[in-house]
């Protein structure tokens, strides 16, 4: 194809009698998502360790998995988003719907323990869920299920991350190693992540505001920007870390049946919260108390090593969640441990790169990641977190954990799509 034939197709718009399925679907993530949630904070309030002594918390893990080995062999497995990615690029969404009734108890029952990680991966898979039955069921095309697939997925993030624009671009850039391809679906995806944010908004209560507030940022100065660089270097080399031990607890459950590694799993955990808090929940709560109280610099570091392990675990055995807010969390303790050596820089610059890098080096996600933190943490800094984002892409190249993602297939041409 020429080039100008390319730059004629590339049309960003709602295709015409699209725009109320896109709706739809953005507003089923936002009630599904202020529902999910809603159920999450009441189950925490229940299982989670912050309620608990370390010993009936362990029994509360054990349980837990002896509980989802339970549900899955009754119910089936539930998929994960590695699958959901894969059937996106060759069905166009979700192949099996009714995945979803083992993951919504089973992800809740995983998240409120305290499991390592977050709801993000399960909300996601599930709003994208409903965007592909609402696709197959109107008759759409393929494509068109591809694309309301992506708007359901755009909901979910935004639902979790409260960045409408970086949620809706995450979903795009995850299905890829290399930037974003299914443009078509940018839009629509961006309608409907407004849509389910002011839906979550009117049903929880909630006002317009950030999940984290991070310390005032002054004026970008030469040196910060080099700092990024810097950082954006560390957190690739975090992001294969994070990467090589979680194959290194897959290798170490590989020879245990799934049912008992489910329970494995819950033991470990269990145990790892016994030596650490830092190694249990997904980490939203603690990142913001990491920005109200100062840490040492031994506390911080056993904080990043706990949550490392207890995130990896959980994926590791089978548990069911998703590693984005974790990782947050590893690159804002990682940031303040920093400032403790680098105490003349400025701190926001150092937590917010530190979380961009790190994840971006694991989701391959460089603009998606970097708005929702800029969403977070200040308009002001967009030019650092850019340029770790793109730092650690470039050094993380080889780094893969979510197998499935690759390029458009050759036979998915961009004009067809406004059909």
């Amino acid at each position: 194809m020429r080039v100008h034939d390319v730059l004629d197709n590339a049309v960003i718009q709602v295709r015409e009698g699209m725009g109320p399925a896109v709706v739809a679907v953005g507003v089923a993530g936002g009630v599904v998502g202020a529902a999910y949630v809603g159920v999450l904070h009441v189950l925490t309030h229940v299982m989670g360790p912050d309620h608990h002594a370390a010993p009936v918390q362990l029994g509360i893990m054990v349980a837990v998995g002896a509980a989802v080995a339970l549900i899955t062999r009754t119910w089936g497995e539930t998929g994960n988003t590695e699958l959901l990615v894969d059937n996106i690029h060759v069905l166009g969404g979700a192949e099996d719907v009714r995945a979803l009734r083992t993951l919504i108890p089973t992800s809740l029952l995983c998240v409120a323990s305290g499991a390592g990680m977050g709801p993000e991966a399960p909300l996601v898979q599930t709003t994208g869920t409903i965007g592909t039955l609402v696709g197959t069921h109107s008759g759409r095309s393929t494509r068109d299920v591809r694309v309301l697939t992506i708007t359901g997925m755009a909901a979910g993030f935004t639902v979790l991350f409260g960045a409408p624009l970086g949620s809706a671009i995450f979903a795009l850039e995850i299905l890829h190693r290399r930037g974003l391809q299914y443009y078509e679906a940018l839009l629509p995806a961006v309608v409907g992540s407004l849509c389910g944010y002011a839906v979550y908004l009117g049903l929880s209560g909630l006002g317009i505001s950030s999940v984290w507030a991070f310390p005032t940022v002054s004026d970008l100065t030469l040196g910060d920007l080099g700092l990024a660089v810097v950082i954006g270097m560390l957190g690739a080399l975090g992001a294969a870390i994070f990467t090589r031990v979680t194959m290194i607890w897959r290798w170490a459950l590989a020879a245990v049946p799934t049912s008992w590694r489910y329970v494995l799993g819950g033991l470990v955990l269990g145990l790892l919260g016994w030596w650490s808090p830092f190694a249990l929940t997904f980490g939203e709560v603690q990142v913001s108390d990491l920005l109200d109280v100062r840490l040492g610099a031994g506390a911080l570091a056993v904080a990043m090593l706990a949550k490392l392990l207890g995130t990896t675990v959980t994926l590791a055995a089978g548990w069911k969640g998703g590693f984005i807010i974790p990782l947050f969390f590893i690159g804002a303790a990682f940031g303040q441990l920093s400032h403790v050596w680098l105490n003349d820089t400025n701190e926001s610059v150092l937590m917010a790169c530190a979380m961009v890098a790190l994840c971006v080096g694991v989701t391959k996600t460089p603009l998606g990641t970097t708005l929702v933190v800029t969403e977070m943490a200040g308009l002001p800094l967009l030019p650092v977190l850019l340029i770790s984002a793109v730092t650690s892409i470039l050094v993380a190249n080889r780094v893969s954990l979510i197998d499935t993602q690759r390029e458009r297939a050759a036979s998915q041409p961009a004009s067809t799509a406004h059909g």
